[in-house]
Formats: C-alpha cells, structure tokens, sequence
C-alpha cells in the first residue's frame, strides 16, 4: 500500500516539476550561468515547496483547500512581486561563471529563490490540488510520509534530469545562448509577475 502511494506521489511531482513555467526557465539560465549544480539547487528550493504542499494537503485536503482561500490574495501579490524582481534581474545578466567558481552561499540563495517562488506561485497551488485530488491522495489513507516523500523524489528527479541535460548541452551551444535564455527567462518571469498582480487588482 505504501509503495503504491509513494509511486502515485512521485508521479504527481514530476508532473507538478515538469511543465517548463518561470521556474523552469529560470532554472535552465542558472544552469547555463553557473553549472549543474546550481539548477540542482534550484529544483531542490522546488521540490521543498512541493513537499511542504503535500505535507499540507495530506494532513487533510479539506483544511488544505481552506488554507489556500484564506491566504491566495496575499500569495499571489507576493508571488508577483518577486517574480517581477527576478524577471528584472535576469534581464540584466553578469558575465557567465564557471561551475567551479560557485560558492556554497551562492546555491544557499538560488535555493531559497526558487523555494519562494515555488510558494507564492498561484498556478503551483492550483495545479497541486487538481492533481493531488485527481490521482486519489485526498483521502489521506496510507499516511503522510510516501505522499511527502513521493512528491519531493518525482520532483527532484526532474530538476537533475533537467539540470543535466542542459549542463551537457551548454558547451555545444554558440557564445550567445546563454544570454539569449537569460533575457527569455526574463521575459516569461515577468509576464507570469504581472499575471498574478493582474488577478489580484481585477
């Protein structure tokens, strides 16, 4: 029983990791700036806000539901907010930095980046409950921890599934790429930054 909810769990963390959103996009620039690992430390800022979800929703999905009504405006504001900030950040890159020169403080900071926005994401939130109840984890039966531990596996798979494909493929790529996907990454985390402030003024 528990092997069967952990597996159902994994799936739905790929399936919440997986779509290529501002998260996605800002994951691959940080692979292409600073190396594999900063994008695994970024998927692992993800797969922590994904885990506390599901810590949440399996505690109970009725009290989860009423969670996110009581705190989606101020989320979405927030979430906006930052994303804007980011978006205008990666407009604006530095010069590209070997994987090698990365610091412990630096992946500390991409974590906590991707962790916040992964919170405030209101389309994170959304998608997270239709699947959790989609794929029978509502009831709780079977307990929290292969829901918990499930989602964080699948979720993590992806990001060093993601951050190594890229981190191949960056040195075949032309000089420009990588700045080409900075200001792409941009572009879109700005564009999901204004959505999310567009829904909570209308």
């Amino acid at each position: 029983m528990e092997v069967a909810l952990f597996l159902k769990s994994l799936v739905l963390g790929l399936a919440i990791a997986a779509p290529l959103g501002p998260i996605g996009a800002l994951c691959i620039n940080r692979v292409l700036e600073r190396g594999f690992w900063a994008g695994v430390a970024g998927g692992l800022g993800t797969g922590l806000a994904d885990a506390a979800y599901a810590t949440l929703a399996a505690l109970g999905f009725a009290a989860f539901s009423d969670l996110l009504a009581r705190i989606d405006l101020p989320l979405r504001l927030v979430g906006g907010i930052f994303m804007l900030w980011l978006g205008w950040r990666s407009l604006r890159p530095g010069p590209p930095r070997a994987a090698a020169r990365v610091s412990a403080r630096d992946l500390l900071g991409t974590t906590i980046a991707t962790f916040l926005l992964t919170v405030t994401n209101p389309m994170t939130i959304l998608s997270f409950a239709a699947l959790f109840a989609g794929l029978g984890l509502a009831s709780g039966k079977g307990g929290s921890f292969p829901v918990v531990a499930g989602v964080f596996a699948g979720s993590m798979l992806w990001w060093v599934v993601l951050s190594g494909g890229v981190a191949l493929a960056r040195h075949r790529l032309p000089p420009g790429f990588a700045l080409w996907v900075a200001q792409l990454s941009g572009a879109v985390l700005i564009g999901f930054g204004l959505w999310a402030l567009g829904s909570v003024f209308a």
